[in-house]
């Protein structure tokens, strides 16, 4: 039987994995501190005997390398949820986010894990307006979130070349979806649930990119997995359309089932919603399509999907 861990999997992508992979014939160990994963997402698995949970921070090698014991993939997810977050605390990416990589590759050779996938993001490229990107395009982040995504891909590639383990990393569009604890349409939910009558956006509203729903996010890795040859690659995971953050609102204010005459938006003067936004971005998913997959969630359905989900979610 094959066995997966995944790093992260008491969290919003980390159970739709669990989930996922329940169906099939594997075992499944999640490996979380509870910082922001819960119990609560993955508790239908609890007592489940293909499935164990292990409460152990990812910076931590050594009891990392005895939970990958005779585990075969490794998916890595840990890292900082909260990327405008490092706007004052900009350490928190690389605490939270390389350190762990570091930690999750040197577990994976000291176990012997043949296989780690990686959420890694679209942050690590440079600008580019609404060009799509290609994995050939130029790597130039702008934000330390980025920037710890692209550092934790190089030591992903070096251990990849210099100990044989087979890596992938996924430069995942805004993913979105039941379980999501920060985002733009999140953010507007709970601000409508203060006051109904007036909603501030952080920027001006232009800011313009493409949203992924979870459950092809998991699809898509679980799918590459089986087909990439190579021992390290690099796939972009996005939709082929995008929407406005204006939109969002609009569809923020529809869900919470108010009249959008009654409610006054207040934008921004600044086409970034906080200093390293990126303004507009859009990634060419061809490569990942040659592959077989194809998303079944174009972004305004993964948007309005995710948006219904979070306002029945009473634990916000």
């Amino acid at each position: 039987m094959v066995h997966f861990a995944i790093v992260g999997g008491a969290g919003f992508i980390g159970s739709h994995f669990v989930d996922k992979l329940s169906q099939e014939n594997v075992s499944i160990t999640v490996i979380d501190n509870f910082c922001s994963g819960s119990l609560s997402r993955i508790s239908t698995h609890l007592d489940k005997e293909y499935f164990k949970v292990k409460n152990i921070n990812a910076e931590d090698t050594e009891s990392l390398t005895v939970a990958f014991q005779n585990v075969d993939t490794v998916i890595h997810l840990a890292s900082n949820p909260d990327i405008a977050k490092a706007a004052v605390e900009p350490r928190i990416d690389f605490l939270q986010g390389t350190v762990l990589t570091e930690s999750v590759m040197e577990a994976s050779r000291c176990a012997g894990v043949s296989k780690v996938l990686y959420a890694s993001g679209s942050g690590v490229y440079a600008e580019s307006g609404l060009n799509a990107i290609a994995e050939d395009s130029l790597l130039r982040p702008i934000s330390t979130y980025g920037a710890s995504k692209l550092a934790g891909e190089s030591i992903m590639s070096s251990y990849s070349f210099m100990f044989g383990i087979k890596c992938i990393s996924f430069r995942f569009a805004n993913v979105v979806g039941p379980r999501q604890t920060h985002g733009v349409g999140l953010d507007f939910l709970r601000k409508l649930e203060t006051n109904k009558n007036s909603l501030d956006v952080l920027g001006n509203g232009t800011q313009t990119k493409s949203y992924i729903h979870v459950t092809d996010v998991v699809d898509a890795v679980l799918h590459a997995s089986k087909k990439i040859a190579i021992d390290y690659d690099a796939l972009n995971v996005s939709t082929n359309d995008y929407l406005t953050v204006a939109e969002i609102a609009e569809m923020a204010i529809k869900v919470r089932g108010l009249n959008p005459n009654d409610v006054k938006i207040n934008y921004g003067n600044s086409d970034r919603g906080w200093k390293a936004d990126v303004p507009k971005i859009l990634l060419n998913s061809s490569k990942i399509r040659k592959l077989g997959w194809e998303n079944q969630f174009g972004s305004r359905d993964a948007m309005w999907q995710a948006l219904m989900s979070m306002s029945g979610n009473q634990d916000w």
